[in-house]
């Protein structure tokens, strides 16, 4: 059970990581302030084995319109997604992306939404940000000197992802070790190093708590990884970038109410100083960050 005490030994612990303050920085015509305001990153899945069913467009009109609700909720940006990572999912390869993804991403972008898009194929990215995307969210390691390379021509934001594989969907067994945030520190330092390299200046690190890996299917360990990893947020903000999380579901527990469960984890993000807030449920974690607000 989690305990103030154990928030008193995280502050204890690691005071120095406590006032850290990270880059701010312009996307698209907006300035965001992470060191005071937090971000919402709305979800727009063009995949229909994606679980989470109320973020399934079954077309790019429903796409387009769930997007531009998802700003009118409360959404800073908007996640475009065609691939679930889900194990039985099926896989897209870059030219349906393409074809999934593009002319969503344009008509978002005419009506002024930011965007980002995740995947991990380089002419996909390529092609998004040509056609106006904000943000890649970069959830594959392979290749990424390329990717890197791209996104710095275009002066466009990564989301650099945790990933134990060459993609989320190349994940075999996932080490999560005694401490997983310095696990993750390491890795995203040099990521970090890399895509400076190329002038990349709009980074956010993201520990990848969305992903579906297939020996973290137990509930009490899987559910205490991710609570661990939320509280600890504020210490991988010493990599100097602002810290990006996808809300997980933990279903075992919310059962039927599974959509209480993003806003449950958006708190232990919160209280962990989480800066960006990748999620299905737009106004409820508006709702959540803006009732912590009055504290």
């Amino acid at each position: 059970m989690l305990k103030i005490e154990d928030l008193y030994e995280l502050h204890e612990k690691y005071r120095d990581a406590l006032d850290v303050k990270v880059e701010e920085f312009t996307i698209g015509n907006k300035n965001f302030k992470f060191n005071s305001e937090k971000t919402i990153l709305g979800v727009v899945n063009l995949s229909t084995d994606s679980w989470y069913r109320e973020s399934v467009c079954l077309s790019g009109e429903q796409a387009i319109r769930r997007g531009i609700v998802l700003n009118a909720q409360g959404a800073d940006m908007v996640d475009i997604g065609a691939e679930s990572t889900l194990g039985h999912a099926q896989r897209v390869e870059d030219v349906k992306q393409n074809s999934q993804i593009l002319p969503v991403l344009k008509a978002l972008n005419q009506a002024g939404v930011l965007t980002s898009i995740e995947t991990y194929y380089p002419d996909v990215v390529r092609e998004c940000l040509k056609a106006g995307a904000n943000v890649i969210n970069l959830t594959g390691t392979a290749g990424t000197e390329e990717i890197y390379r791209i996104i710095s021509e275009f002066d466009a934001g990564v989301i650099i992802c945790y990933v134990q594989g060459e993609n989320v969907r190349e994940v075999g067994n996932f080490q999560f070790g005694e401490d997983p945030a310095n696990l993750m520190y390491e890795y995203f330092a040099r990521e970090i190093e890399t895509a400076t390299k190329f002038g990349i200046r709009k980074i956010f690190v993201d520990a990848g708590l969305g992903f579906y890996y297939k020996n973290l299917q137990d509930s009490e360990q899987r559910i205490s990884y991710q609570m661990k990893t939320f509280l600890n947020t504020f210490r991988l903000r010493k990599l100097g970038f602002p810290v990006c999380h996808a809300l997980p579901h933990a279903f075992e527990c919310f059962g039927e109410e599974v959509r209480s469960a993003e806003p449950f984890f958006a708190v232990l993000a919160a209280l962990g100083k989480t800066d960006l807030f990748r999620t299905h449920e737009v106004p409820k974690i508006k709702a959540v960050l803006d009732t912590l607000s009055y504290f």
